[in-house]
């Protein structure tokens, strides 16, 4: 299991022993007031980047502002709504294009039971799979996108069968791995239809966030560099587009992934939700 957004137990990224661009890039990161996204926040403002933090309402915001005074700015709204999604891109929008955006805001496996969004939509699926999709299909198209995933993708099911969990009993678990599933095919599925933009999803590891608790092995140092690494680097590896990565290496993931009926239906499932498709 990965830890996406959730806040961490204390910590933070070391230095990297090579600098993650030699230009100064313009980044903006969901869900960035906390754990991961915070963390890759301060990495990159430490090797110059300009940054844009996101949080979900005005006290996190002030919360962000004083970790990070550096950042160029903080974007607010609650990405389980659909309409604080459309104005979260229209402040995006209004800051400036971005060189890349790291899609990391979501919530975990361990809501008890299902719960429904002012859309009527599953908490977890608006968040981690409607939110990403929409600020893509809205937002001003950055040259490179990051789509954090989980290991428990590995365990979804890609096939669209009653993703509101509306129609079966609820198993928080299999909800999350469903999501972030899905943030693969996004990942996918936008790098095959934009060519001219870099796509890629990150698996951060089991490490020790709220979420994937204090027991969690990884080492929480490395969790937020590859997305970092992503949105910035000049290597060469860091260049590649429709591809799955763990540590700053490319890794396997489910067949379903990567089939362009199983995106495709994905898309269109999430146009038909907010009556906005996917730009060609």
């Amino acid at each position: 299991m990965d830890a996406g957004s959730p806040s961490c137990q204390g910590g933070s990224v070391g230095a990297l022993s090579e600098p993650l661009g030699e230009q100064v890039a313009i980044v903006f990161i969901t869900g960035s007031t906390d754990g991961l996204g915070l963390m890759a926040a301060e990495l990159l403002v430490r090797e110059g980047h300009a940054v844009t933090l996101h949080a979900r309402n005005d006290q996190r915001a002030a919360d962000a502002r004083a970790r990070v005074p550096e950042a160029a700015g903080v974007v607010i709204g609650d990405l389980s709504s659909i309409e604080a999604m459309r104005s979260v891109a229209e402040q995006a929008n209004a800051a400036g294009r971005f060189d890349a955006v790291i899609h990391n805001a979501g919530v975990g496996y361990r809501e008890a039971h299902r719960i429904e969004t002012v859309d009527g939509l599953a908490h977890v699926f608006a968040i981690n799979v409607l939110a990403p999709y929409l600020l893509t299909a809205l937002m001003t198209r950055p040259a490179r996108l990051v789509y954090l995933s989980s290991g428990m993708a590995r365990g979804g099911d890609g096939r669209l069968a009653d993703p509101q969990w509306t129609a079966r009993r609820w198993n928080g678990s299999q909800a999350y791995s469903d999501s972030k599933l899905f943030d693969m095919m996004l990942a996918f599925g936008v790098a095959r239809r934009w060519n001219d933009v870099r796509c890629n999803s990150v698996e951060p590891g089991w490490v020790p966030t709220k979420m994937g608790g204090p027991g969690a092995p990884d080492d929480m140092s490395l969790a937020p560099v590859t997305q970092a690494w992503l949105a910035v680097s000049d290597e060469p590896a860091a260049g590649v587009t429709g591809q799955h990565f763990f540590h700053q290496r490319t890794r396997g993931t489910p067949s379903i992934a990567h089939s362009s009926d199983a995106q495709d239906a994905l898309f269109e499932y999430c146009a038909g939700l907010t009556g906005t498709p996917l730009p060609v």
